[in-house]
């Protein structure tokens, strides 16, 4: 049986398929393309991360395919229902990255309370002919111990953010349509546990309590947090989306850094991603990163393990 893993896979899920027999291809064949390649080496399973796309045109005309597999949480560049309704089975990895995206959103964080972002821009530059300026520019950092971080979105990513947030010395306040309760498990080197219980509040509440707001939902049919949700927010709030393009009003944000509002956005994820806005990208209060909140080696073995692990197990290898 063959396998396409089209936005690739890591080497363990690799060796975990070839040693039950499955084929792996790890071509990047173009969207475009992608039809007539799965038609053409009988693909059965189509692996896919965020850039790849299967919509119904896909599934409709690609006879072959079993399984659509996900290397990661969010499903919103696949047609799961329809593909369902086809009997193609669909798997994803929700577990695997939790704890990468947690701990770029606190990469984000303590670099924009102390503006370790802009400094690296500008310390090449003229770190040589204006150290005191930028030392003085750069002295008015804040701890974030004592400070309230709002997670909206309280499911596998969010408490794993919740849990670094409590390990700093932070106070937690969580929003989830879904969850009313979750226990925080804070694990020692010797065995020792100590377990949290964290009700979630509304959103509304949370806003208006929060220091820091990340986000951590699903790709929402219009915004989350746009230009009346920011009024609502202290004053000097920082923002960090690791979710989904989209659900955050970019112009919205904008306007909010520029009155003040907003005193530092860390986006890993963009409304028009792969092309964000130019204004976002050059904005010196906003911290960056090309979509890679999954991106790391550990994630990336746990995501190729896990998907192997399911196709194996479906298709009784």
């Amino acid at each position: 049986m063959k396998v396409l893993a089209n936005d690739g896979i890591s080497q363990s899920g690799i060796d975990a398929l070839k040693d039950a027999n499955f084929e792996v291809l790890t071509v990047q064949v173009a969207q475009e393309q992608l039809q007539n390649y799965i038609n053409e080496h009988k693909i059965e399973v189509l692996l896919v991360r965020s850039a790849t796309k299967v919509r119904k045109d896909i599934i409709d005309n690609c006879p072959s395919l079993k399984i659509i597999g996900r290397g990661g949480v969010g499903m919103d560049n696949i047609d799961v229902d329809y593909a369902i309704e086809n009997g193609i089975n669909i798997i994803n990895t929700p577990a695997a990255s939790s704890e990468s995206v947690a701990e770029l959103v606190f990469a984000h964080l303590f670099g924009g309370v102390r503006f370790l972002h802009d400094s690296n821009r500008n310390m090449p530059l003229d770190g040589d002919t204006k150290f005191k300026e930028l030392k003085k520019s750069y002295g008015a950092g804040r701890e974030l111990r004592g400070k309230t971080l709002g997670i909206i979105g309280f499911g596998r990513i969010g408490r794993q953010v919740a849990k670094i947030a409590l390990g700093c010395g932070m106070k937690v306040i969580a929003s989830d349509q879904q969850v009313g309760e979750a226990d925080i498990t804070l694990d020692f080197y010797d065995g020792q546990k100590i377990t949290l219980k964290i009700k979630t509040a509304p959103t509304d509440k949370l806003i208006k309590q929060s220091d820091f707001i990340s986000l951590h939902v699903p790709s929402q049919s219009g915004y989350l947090i746009g230009k009346d949700e920011i009024s609502k927010m202290k004053d000097g709030v920082g923002i960090i989306n690791a979710a989904r393009g989209g659900i955050l009003d970019e112009s919205a944000l904008l306007e909010g850094i520029e009155d003040g509002k907003i005193s530092f956005a860390a986006l890993d994820v963009f409304e028009n991603e792969p092309t964000p806005s130019i204004k976002v990208l050059m904005h010196d209060k906003i911290s960056l990163t090309p979509h890679i909140g999954a991106a790391t080696e550990e994630a990336q073995d746990r995501i190729g393990t896990e998907l192997a692990n399911q196709i194996i197990s479906i298709l009784g290898k």
